[in-house]
């Protein structure tokens, strides 16, 4: 075979596997998925500075996650008093890879304690609603303490028809599908879940003390994961619409994630891991 048509062939044969690299490895944000997906994980309720909430949150660290959902609430009111006693003593070494939402704690006092806090942080603010791209996946955070606020349904009616399939992760503090105590808040966030309901694969909240995972509900499931080391709520297990839920555990919940695909997995301060699913999403 002649010299020209041999470096022919092996450059397009390096060219072939460029392109399939890149449509396999990375998230929309242009970075690399390792092996098993990119690692993302979620929590709620924990920012109490108590010895529970720190064994969650070393669970957490120790996974080395690209990205850590915190779904609100430092106790007891989120005053900056509060932020740097209990939530920094559990979370200060993971709140850079944080991407937070406010909690009805945080909430009263979030001009003192939440939004000052998380500047320092990040080196800048955090809006109460923002959307950003990660390993094929949209993530949009929404402020479950003004839920019918016009501009942000509005910000995030736009980021959902951003999203022409279904590879949309929704986070907000309340749960609008729950089986626990405060239940009887779930329709408060009904104007939220209504914008995703059927458009986001996942939607993952925190408020009651538990870890729930319901079946799906016009194409998307609620997650609860609020269980990050305050007292624990019971849950009816009744409901029909439980898939699986525990009120005995501190933990939270680890996510895989790559393009079409959610692996995720509730698992327990000490590294149990309580239940898996996989949640595959429609892509453009």
């Amino acid at each position: 075979m002649p010299v020209r048509l041999v470096a022919l062939l092996a450059g397009a044969v390096v060219l072939a596997a460029a392109v399939a690299y890149a449509l396999t490895s990375g998230g929309s944000d242009g970075e690399a998925a390792p092996r098993g997906g990119v690692r993302v994980w979620a929590v709620g309720d924990g920012g109490n500075g108590t010895r529970e909430a720190k064994r969650v949150a070393a669970r957490i660290a120790k996974d080395h996650p690209k990205r850590v959902l915190y779904l609100g609430d430092v106790y007891e009111t989120g005053t900056a008093a509060d932020f740097d006693a209990n939530f920094a003593t559990v979370y200060g070494a993971l709140a850079r890879r944080m991407e937070p939402t406010p909690g009805n704690h945080d909430w009263p006092e979030h001009t003192g304690g939440y939004d000052p806090y998380w500047r320092k942080v990040k080196g800048r603010g955090v809006p109460h609603r923002y959307a950003f791209s990660l390993a094929g996946w949209r993530f949009l955070s929404l402020n479950s303490e003004t839920p019918g606020d016009r501009a942000q349904l509005a910000f995030a009616r736009r980021e959902v028809a951003r999203v022409k399939g279904t590879c949309l992760i929704a986070f907000w503090h309340k749960p609008r599908i729950n089986a626990g105590v405060h239940r009887d808040e779930a329709p408060a966030v009904d104007p939220l879940w209504r914008v995703v309901k059927g458009r986001a694969a996942l939607v993952l909240s925190g408020h009651d003390h538990n870890l729930q995972r319901f079946r799906p509900i016009g194409g998307t499931r609620q997650y609860v994961v609020g269980a990050g080391g305050r007292e624990r709520y019971d849950v009816d297990e009744g409901d029909d619409r439980l898939a699986w839920s525990d009120d005995k555990v501190d933990g939270a919940l680890k996510m895989r994630l790559a393009p079409g695909v959610a692996r995720l997995s509730f698992v327990a301060a000490n590294g149990d891991v309580l239940d898996r699913t996989t949640v595959r999403c429609r892509r453009g």
